[in-house]
């Protein structure tokens, strides 16, 4: 028996997709986007920035209990529309030095490995992106993928909780 939301204007959602495989996942933020479109007010939580940025209209960042910004996700990314990255994938295995020769071109603020992917922070992309390519010829590797990014909502999250990225993960400065 399918559910009947007609009386329900106001829904309360906490981590409703947490530990859900792919397919569950994709169903909670289907029916979530129905609910939404069916004029539901949804309030939910999440630690899952791209669900937010992607199901809700407002987004409230909370730090330590306080509100530190509430506004549209896009209206939030244009804060700090300075911050862009460039992704970029390479045809080859990864040297142990590529990621420090990477950090070395000219206009790259910081750089970090993700994956298969480097994500190059900058201010001018035109000109991380041409010596990209200058470095990809220089070590006899092909680009694979290279993609310019404005800042992401967790670019965001970041820099409005003072939070600093260590390594791989995220972790707090007092």
């Amino acid at each position: 028996m399918p559910w009947v939301w007609s009386t329900a204007r106001l829904l309360f959602l906490d981590e409703p997709t947490s530990g859900l495989d792919v397919e569950s996942n994709l169903i909670i933020r289907d029916m979530i986007s129905d609910l939404i479109a069916e004029g539901v007010t949804v309030f939910l939580t999440t630690h899952n920035i791209e669900e937010a940025n992607v199901l809700c209209d407002r987004v409230a960042i909370i730090d330590k209990g306080v509100i530190a910004a509430i506004d549209a996700p896009e209206r939030l990314k244009k804060t700090i529309q300075s911050v862009q990255s460039i992704e970029v994938s390479f045809s080859d295995s990864a040297s142990a030095a590529r990621l420090d020769e990477l950090r070395q071109i000219p206009m790259v603020n910081t750089a970090r490995k993700e994956g298969d992917k480097y994500k190059l922070f900058t201010e001018d992309p035109t000109e991380v992106i041409d010596g990209v390519m200058a470095y990809a010829q220089a070590h006899n590797t092909r680009v694979i993928s290279i993609t310019t990014l404005g800042p992401s909502l967790e670019d965001v999250f970041v820099k409005l909780t003072g939070l600093q990225r260590s390594g791989g993960g995220i972790a707090a400065i007092d």
